[in-house]
This record gives C-alpha cells, sequence and structure tokens, in this order.
C-alpha cells in the first residue's frame, strides 16, 4: 500500500519517474537513467574526518545552492545542540528558481513532524526520525533553474555540529513545464483563542488554520503538535478544507482523531507510512501530543486556492496550543507567508489561563 500511494503522488504531480517512485525501484534498475546524481553535504573538505559544521547564534549555513534542471530527492540533517529545544529554534527555508522569499519555512523539528522539541522516532513515507537524531525527508522537490536550502540558528547557544547529506538529481532536460514545486508552511497559536459558548460551526471562522495557498496545486499533508492547557479531550475538532473561494467546506470531517485516522481519542501511540500519534498525552492539562496525516493516496486539489483549517475543540471551545507544518505542491508564485513567529513564542509551554475575576 504504502508503494502504490506513493506512486499515485508522483504520477499527479507530473509524468516524470520520480526518485521516490517505489514502485519502479527494482523494474528500473536495467534501465538506463536521465540524469546525473549529486549530493551537498558537510564532509570534510581536507579528507579527514570533521565532517561538520558548526552554527552560531544567528548565523546562517547553506545546505544547498545549485543550479537546475534537477531534483531533491532525499534530505538528510543531524544536529549536535545542547541547547533545550533547539529543534524549535533552528529554521529550515528553502527556495526555488531564484525566489527571495522561501516556499519552505519551518523550525527544523517542526518540520520533521517533531513539533514539541523533544525527539522522537517514527517513520512515516515522506519523512521519518531514525535514532537518536536521524532526521529524513523523502519529498521530491523539483526545480527548473535552481535550488537553495538553509539553516538559521535563532537561539542562543552554538550548535555544536550540523551534518547534512542532501541528494538530488541533475536532468538533463527541462522539467515540464507544468511541474508543481514543493511547499512547506509553519503556523502555530499559543493558544488558540476558546469560544466556550459557541455550539455550531458552519463557516470555519474561528478555526486554526494550517495553510492558505493561492494558486494551483495540491495539498499533501499536515503535522501537528499539542500543548493541553486545560484537562480533557483535544481532539473534538473537525477538519475543514475550503476549496477555491469556498464560503462552505466541501470537505468537513468528524473530529481530530478521525482526521489523523485514530479513533476514540487514540489511546496509544502509533505510526504507520500515511498517518500517526508517535505522541498520545493523558486528557490532562500539560499534556503533550503529536500526530500527522498525509494524503499520498489523493491529495486536495485547487484550481485557484485553498484554505486548510481545523477546529480546536468543538466549535473552537478550547484554547490549546497547537503548532503545525502543512504541506502542499503548487505553481509559483506563491502568496507570502506570514512572519515567522518570534523564537521565544516557538518555545512549548502550557499556557495557563488568567483567573476569572
Amino acid at each position: 500500500m504504502r508503494k502504490v500511494a506513493l506512486a499515485v503522488l508522483l504520477l499527479i504531480l507530473t509524468g516524470t519517474t520520480y526518485a521516490q517512485d517505489a514502485s519502479k525501484w527494482l523494474s528500473d534498475l536495467a534501465k538506463p537513467q536521465d540524469y546525473v546524481l549529486k549530493r551537498s553535504s558537510s564532509y570534510d573538505r581536507t579528507g579527514g574526518n570533521a565532517d561538520s559544521r558548526p552554527l552560531a547564534p544567528g548565523e546562517t549555513l547553506t545546505l544547498l545552492d545549485d543550479g537546475g534542471p534537477g531534483e531533491v530527492s532525499h534530505v538528510w540533517i543531524t544536529i549536535w545542540d545542547d541547547e533545550l529545544f533547539h529543534l524549535k529554534k533552528i529554521v529550515l527555508r528553502m527556495y526555488w528558481d531564484g525566489e527571495t522569499t522561501p516556499s519552505v519555512e519551518a523550525p527544523v523539528g517542526d518540520f520533521f513532524g517533531l513539533g514539541t522539541g523533544d525527539y522522537i522516532q517514527f517513520q512515516a513515507i515522506p519523512i521519518s526520525v531514525g535514532a537518536d537524531k536521524a532526521l529524513n525527508c523523502f519529498f521530491p522537490m523539483p526545480f527548473q533553474k535552481h535550488a537553495r536550502i538553509t539553516l538559521t540558528n535563532e537561539g542562543r547557544e552554538k550548535a555544536g555540529a550540523v551534518y547534512w547529506n542532501i541528494d538530488y538529481r541533475a536532468y538533463r532536460a527541462p522539467l515540464p513545464s507544468d511541474t508543481l514545486y514543493f511547499h512547506a508552511q509553519y503556523k502555530q497559536a499559543t493558544p488558540n483563542k476558546a469560544y466556550p459558548d459557541a455550539k455550531v460551526n458552519l463557516d470555519g471562522k474561528y478555526n486554526y488554520v494550517w495553510m492558505e495557498a493561492a494558486g494551483r496545486g495540491h495539498f499533501v499533508g499536515v503535522t501537528m503538535s499539542i500543548i493541553q492547557n486545560a484537562d480533557g479531550w483535544w481532539g473534538e475538532g473537525d477538519d475543514m478544507f475550503f476549496i477555491d473561494g469556498e464560503n462552505l467546506p466541501s470537505i468537513n470531517g468528524t473530529g481530530s482523531e478521525d482526521y489523523f485516522l485514530g479513533a476514540w481519542g487514540f489511546g496509544n501511540s502509533f505510526a504507520y507510512g500515511l498517518y500517526g500519534a508517535p505522541i498520545v498525552g493523558k486528557e490532562r492539562q500539560g499534556a503533550r501530543s503529536s500526530v500527522y496525516r498525509f494524503h499520498l493516496d489523493s491529495p486536495i486539489t485547487f484550481t485557484k486556492s485553498l484554505r486548510a483549517t481545523i477546529e480546536h475543540g468543538t466549535a473552537n471551545d478550547r484554547g490549546d496550543n497547537f503548532y503545525s507544518v502543512a504541506y502542499w505542491y503548487q505553481t509559483e508564485p506563491h502568496a507570502p507567508f506570514p512572519a515567522l513567529p518570534p523564537v521565544e513564542t516557538r518555545v512549548p509551554r502550557v499556557m495557563v489561563p488568567a483567573p476569572t475575576q
């Protein structure tokens, strides 16, 4: 099933055979290929074993900077940093074809599904974290003219060692003109504003927004982490997708655990190729949960715009903290991203409500 789902995504992107098309890995081994495989890495240029780079506060490391046409097929990063919550403080950005604003912008931990700021091990098809701190991404990232990937340290302490290997294909011929570009955007609500008196929610006005996009493309998934600011179950909220300017959502779910393909409050942690809940809290104040869902089987398409949202509680009656990264493909140029929240607000902590006067 994992092979089929991934192959479907890649066929939807373009008719090109991409590196992540697992259904063709064995059958294509005897066929000539139309690319040159390249790698951008942190290896020691002197031939020694000093294969990492330090990353000082305020400094930016360029992990990849090369021309196209090409396609990033795999990103591997590992970081040695003693600063608490450095996964929330180091920011990953990706730029395609010389754009001045990134198509990917997220704290590095959140991008790889680690939105609580702690390392956990899990495996999904497009992203995974291996023991102990191996961050892996297999989303195909095509580019026509140029690709640039950076890490910026917005923390207070130096990351002592950053290692990376980025594998990418250099194609001899231009990519199809309708090739879509990979995007990923970080959002947070710390906390969501609660509406305890609300009973119904039809238009999603106060929903938590995973992403808003303008152009043509398709939504392929989201990772989200939650810190509960009160006891009880955080996940009664429905997912709602507003396609091409809809006032009412044409896709409306039945609950947060249902959207993330669990049931009955999850119960136990799990991690599968397309969905998972690697961290499941105990429904008490301070509990942490982390969930993901990838629509590789049927990406959610849009021709003009998309607004992807989820309720925070029934009709948005809860005020928990949400941290998310949405992943999608679309035409360029993309709509400008809102400013990344300040680093001090990205650090996960319980937001205790003020006492009632």
